[in-house]
């Protein structure tokens, strides 16, 4: 086992380095200067840039390019022209060969904040930015060059701590492995499969290293095998449910120990989060929602021009930010937003509380205390923390419904919470609708090889009105929650700037967008995904929480391995659920009893009175 820990430390070491910055190649002389009316051109081209942000977090407006046109003379305070950093960028192999392939193309200068110049190549009618070029105004040296899908999306460049901050750096990522990983191995099953799943979880690291060097053509076919493999794993629980390890649950370290584990990384995950992390535009994008629910203004379709697209989400997850945007304000800025940074800190202690509670009911607080271990230890929940994402809160919300699984209305309530949020959670409401539609027969008749009751045949007047009810309260809780939304805008303005935007975008963080041509086989995933849903919630299964959150962590990664823009903040939105599943399955410990004093043995002869003192 110790040679798979290392197994796992030199996968994530080998990731690709990003590409070397060209060098500084002969000025030649100057191409076709583009007219000023290209930075409008510049500014379509950014507008998809708003799901991505810069390693500083800052808006993207606050760094938009200044056209200056032709010249032989440098603008005031800089040292190189317009034209020579079109011959330094017209020199570079990588910009003549994307010319080549848009013919008539042609090329701009910019100045950029501080003493950088930008060079931008438009195809010929203007409308897509086919290249780009960063270039260092007082050495003339280019910083950065581009093309293709990384010139639109910057979070596709690999700039250092664009997302998660010193998260990322290995010293701090491994030992995060190494710690989710160490208390569940049990060296007297070395082959254990659970071994297995936990490696297959951390394996994700990899190809989040290839991501985080600017390598999309390596991150996104890596991450789809782990994903592919914890379907399977889930599909397979889900059918079991309780009938699973007869044997307890060995944990390496001590529950007790493990509890000290959690109170320790959640003191270090905050303390992170607040000294060193940045927020992205989807917790920018829950502060700006905030604010104007409280303003009473329209919530979709007005946002500002640096998050245009941040209104993509459901109206749940702006409320969800209303009361920290309430107590730390907002300056309206894109700055270092502190309640999008509580937003993030009280998500994250949710999860925590709600999968120890989770685990105590199904099999005592030992359980309940591994998951929250779990939970903390595990890297890519402290990458969703230190990205303030809204992430964590679909994964909160669907552990939620889970804990109240005993009850129709709450189940409801939850799921129509958390398909509010974002919209993937919607993909569970048929599996929470007709959970316990099936009872449990007799102990006579549970299956003799697992002493588990089995499903049997539907309570058809229970089970209907356990589902009726759902229903009834899912919907009375998504029309109260759209009430901010639905008072300002239509239901036509919102299908197009959330689900419509969403389903209509091009992104390159999944097969679909990357390699393209492959529209007939995500149609037929996305099919497959629905049908698993609806299979999933129609099988007869048993009433345990272990099989409910298996299947649920199945449809979720079902539904991701469909979607055009798949991104590692989605990894919470199952983790939690297949841990339980995957941890569940093993019986609770058993209790030893207690130990009884033997009484003496009896004489013969007649029993003498003796003082005790």
């Amino acid at each position: 086992m110790r040679r798979t820990l290392l197994a796992i430390a030199c996968a994530a070491l080998c990731a690709q380095t990003a590409a070397a910055s060209a060098a500084t190649a002969p000025r030649s002389s100057a191409p076709r200067q583009a007219p000023l009316a290209s930075a409008a051109s510049i500014g379509a081209a950014t507008d998809q840039r708003s799901a991505s942000t810069f390693a500083s977090g800052q808006s993207t407006s606050s760094e938009a390019p200044i056209p200056v046109p032709a010249s032989e003379t440098p603008p005031a305070g800089r040292r190189l022209s317009a034209d020579a950093v079109l011959a330094i960028a017209g020199a570079l192999p990588k910009m003549r060969a994307v010319r080549k392939e848009y013919p008539g193309s042609y090329g701009g200068a910019y100045l950029r904040i501080p003493f950088h110049w930008q060079v931008s190549y438009f195809s010929r009618n203007g409308k897509k930015e086919i290249g780009q070029v960063i270039i260092d105004d007082d050495s003339g040296r280019v910083l950065e060059q581009w093309t293709g899908f990384q010139v639109a999306w910057t979070m596709a460049r690999g700039y250092p701590g664009a997302f998660g901050g010193h998260v990322n750096a290995l010293y701090i990522w491994l030992p995060l492995c190494v710690l989710f990983l160490l208390p569940f191995i049990d060296f007297r099953r070395p082959f254990s499969l659970l071994h297995l799943d936990l490696l297959v979880l951390v394996s994700l690291s990899v190809s989040l290293a290839f991501f985080n060097h600017g390598n999309i053509f390596a991150s996104v076919p890596t991450a789809y095998p782990p994903l592919l493999y914890l379907l399977a794993r889930m599909l397979a629980l889900s059918r079991s449910g309780r009938r699973g390890e007869a044997r307890p649950l060995r944990l390496l370290v001590p529950a007790p120990w493990l509890a000290l584990g959690v109170v320790f990384l959640i003191g270090f995950r905050i303390a992170l989060n607040v000294t060193d992390s940045n927020v992205i535009d989807v917790g920018y994008a829950g502060v700006i929602g905030a604010q104007r629910i409280v303003d009473g203004k329209p919530l979709y379709g007005s946002f500002p021009t640096d998050n245009q697209h941040g209104d993509t989400y459901g109206p749940v997850n702006y409320e969800a930010y209303v009361p920290f945007q309430q107590i730390f304000g907002w300056n309206g800025s894109w700055g270092d937003l502190p309640a999008a940074h509580a937003a993030a800190i009280v998500f994250g202690l949710l999860a925590v509380a709600l999968i120890f509670l989770l685990g105590r009911r199904v099999r005592g607080p030992t359980l309940g205390i591994a998951l929250a271990y779990a939970w903390v230890s595990y890297p890519f929940t402290l990458f969703a923390l230190e990205s303030n994402s809204n992430d964590t809160l679909v994964a909160v919300l669907v552990l939620a419904a889970l804990l109240a699984a005993t009850s129709a209305p709450a189940r409801g309530v939850f799921a129509a919470l958390a398909g509010l949020t974002k919209f993937a959670p919607l993909a569970l409401v048929p599996l929470l609708a007709t959970h316990g539609l099936w009872r449990e027969q007799a102990p006579d008749e549970a299956d003799p090889a697992t002493a588990t009751p089995a499903p049997s045949p539907l309570r058809r007047r229970g089970g209907l009105r356990r589902v009726a009810t759902f229903l009834l309260a899912f919907l009375i809780t998504a029309a109260l929650a759209s009430i901010p939304a639905l008072s300002h805008d239509s239901l036509h303005t919102i299908y197009e700037r959330t689900i419509a935007y969403q389903a209509n975008r091009g992104s390159p963080f999944s097969v679909w967008g990357l390699y393209g041509g492959l529209g007939g086989l995500q149609r037929a995933v996305q099919v497959m995904a629905v049908v698993l849903a609806v299979s999933l919630a129609l099988v007869r299964r048993t009433r345990d929480l272990i099989g409910l959150a298996a299947a649920c962590a199945a449809v979720i990664i079902a539904t991701q391995l469909g979607i055009e823009h798949w991104f590692y903040l989605y990894v919470p939105w199952f983790f939690a659920l297949a841990m339980l599943a995957l941890l569940g399955r093993f019986s609770a410990p058993s209790r030893r009893p207690p130990v009884v004093a033997s009484e003496p043995a009896r004489s013969t002869q007649p029993a003498l009175a003796v003082s005790s003192g």
